[in-house]
């Protein structure tokens, strides 16, 4: 069984009085250490698709396993604590809080369950990892996008999840940026931790080992 397991997941919604899958009857296992990328348009379902993923969307159909653990039969505080110590997620947009520093808003996931450790020691240590350790005092307003996405990373990555979930990591970065945030994904992917992407850039998929595309609802293998 996959560190994560999504077995025909289905998300209906209802618009106008016409219901529609946003996710129709997806299958997708992701095992550790890999780095999976998920093409296609806005609006074909990838963005949900990453949300039920991450446990924080129910299906309409079907079951979202993460370690064997049917995500949406846990309780709501047990879903939090898995999330907050086992899937990182990195947001589309900008998603620090502007009145805390870099520093801060990477600790933040570390405080939210009570747990042991060098937080200090492990912050400084991911925003080396991200090349912003020089940043750890600024505040969000004081950074470029690029800088504020490696921060968004940094903090997924606090408490060592198993799983790093990012909504369109690169739509608003630079050519170079983009290289570069695509390489740190890669390098984590390499470490062990699995990887899961959303996108609509081509130039990124050459980084990750296995691509999907997404088109109404369905998802589709890519060949190499």
């Amino acid at each position: 069984m996959g560190l994560l397991e999504l077995k025909d997941v289905t998300k209906a919604y209802k618009r106008g009085g016409r219901a529609f899958n946003a996710v129709n009857h997806v299958g997708l296992s992701v095992e550790p250490g890999d780095f999976i990328s998920i093409i296609g348009r806005s609006g074909s379902g990838k963005s949900t698709l990453l949300n039920m993923s991450a446990g924080l969307l129910h299906p309409t159909e079907g079951t979202v396993l993460f370690e064997g653990n049917d995500l949406h039969r846990l309780k709501d505080k047990e879903i939090s604590f898995l999330r907050n110590e086992k899937i990182g997620y990195v947001p589309q947009g900008q998603s620090l809080l502007s009145n805390f520093t870099v520093f801060d808003n990477v600790c933040i996931p570390w405080f939210l369950f009570r747990r042991g450790g060098n937080t200090e020691g492990r912050a400084f240590t991911l925003l080396e990892k991200v090349g912003i350790s020089h940043l750890a005092a600024s505040y969000p307003r004081e950074l470029s996008g690029g800088e504020m996405r490696r921060a968004a990373i940094a903090r997924s990555l606090i408490n060592e999840p198993r799983l790093l979930i990012a909504d369109e990591p690169t739509s608003d970065l630079d050519v170079e940026t983009t290289a570069e945030i695509m390489r740190l994904f890669s390098d984590i992917a390499r470490e062990g931790t699995a990887v899961l992407i959303v996108t609509h850039e081509l130039d990124t998929l050459n980084y990750g080992n296995k691509t999907y595309s997404m088109d109404a609802g369905n998802l589709l293998p890519q060949s190499a």
